[in-house]
């Protein structure tokens, strides 16, 4: 089995805690830059850049970067990484998405993938205009948008006559270097439905190591229902705290999940009433965005590099990493986890 590819969520909007009001990581594309290039630096292949117009994490008042022009800026900065950047179909036309994507994809030499969301704040599409229908119907839309994507990639012209969209003799040039990986993930009947047939790779919230090879093994019987080709990866968020013994790391953890309510709340009823999640979240784990606590990848080096191998075994080949502050914690564990995997890879 391939190593375990590490990536790391950048920190549009300014941190990634919601009981902590200065995570030292602050809000500006100069302190964006510095993280994506301390990370190829340090052993990391992906970073993968959310789409929200507000701020998901400190409050709708705070500020938000917006994905496609972050994701633009980082890929003119740094050489390596993947770019994944989330795309939400009811805030997009998908020919001028496959457009920016192409564009991207030139400006990164090839680097710029997809992470195809269906949405979930109510709140957020009624103050953007995006659109914001029943469950299902979402990921149908999504399907349709993919097929657009991948459409208009491959095809000149392009034609497509659906549900949601029309597309008559369309022309795109230049096309992506290579087509760009669509991931997108869901734990409903129809999103997993949906995603078997449209996306490339699974991307999913933290787990535990039994959770994972369950929803591995599941995604993988789907996708063998609809097509030969299988997934090219199964990803999942974490947030990782290392310390250097045991007791650091878990006061650390009780230090971030000393729950307060609040603006940094108010998107919490939209998440577990829009989305339909196989695993409940509880305001302690929301603490956290993604379920990103569950994973329990909280210790030392050791520990943590020990626990990311249980994920290998699981299935998962690709983690989707949360910090704070970002920069500081990200160096250390690419300094100090990082290394250790790679050891234990070894090993066999």
């Amino acid at each position: 089995m391939a190593g375990m590819r590490f990536g790391y969520w950048t920190p549009m909007f300014g941190g990634w805690l919601r009981n902590v009001d200065d995570e030292q990581t602050p809000f500006s594309f100069e302190h964006v830059k510095e993280i994506a290039q301390t990370a190829e630096r340090i052993g990391f292949d992906l970073t993968l850049i959310a789409e929200l117009n507000l701020n998901d994490i400190k409050g709708q008042e705070g500020p938000s970067f917006d994905a496609w022009e972050l994701a633009a800026a980082i890929a003119a900065v740094t050489s390596t990484q993947e770019i994944m950047t989330a795309v939400r179909p009811g805030y997009h036309l998908p020919a001028v998405a496959a457009k920016r994507a192409a564009t991207i994809d030139e400006i990164s030499g090839g680097r710029f993938s997809l992470n195809v969301v269906s949405a979930w704040w109510a709140e957020e599409a009624r103050q953007y205009g995006g659109i914001f229908s029943e469950h299902d119907d979402r990921y149908r839309r999504s399907l349709e948008f993919v097929s657009i994507l991948k459409g208009l990639w491959a095809e000149t012209p392009f034609s497509f006559d659906g549900e949601y969209y029309s597309l008559s003799g369309t022309y795109l040039s230049p096309k992506p270097r290579r087509a760009p990986v669509v991931y997108a993930g869901g734990e409903s009947e129809g999103g997993k439905q949906a995603i078997a047939r449209f996306a490339d790779a699974y991307v999913t919230h933290g787990g535990t190591p039994d959770e994972l090879r369950a929803k591995v093994a599941d995604l993988t019987a789907r996708r063998a229902q609809v097509t030969d080709a299988p997934f090219q990866s199964f990803g999942m968020a974490a947030y990782a705290i290392v310390r250097d013994t045991e007791e650091e790391a878990q006061a650390e953890l009780e230090r971030i999940t000393d729950v307060r309510g609040g603006a940094a709340y108010e998107s919490y009823q939209d998440f577990i009433s829009k989305s339909q999640l196989d695993t409940k979240v509880d305001l302690r784990d929301y603490s956290v965005s993604n379920r990103g606590l569950r994973p329990d990848l909280v210790g030392t080096p050791d520990q943590v590099a020990r626990r990311v191998l249980e994920f290998s075994d699981a299935g998962v080949d690709l983690l989707l990493l949360q910090f704070s502050p970002h920069l500081r914690e990200m160096q250390r564990f690419g300094e100090q986890v990082i290394p250790r995997v790679r050891e234990l890879e070894a090993r066999g």
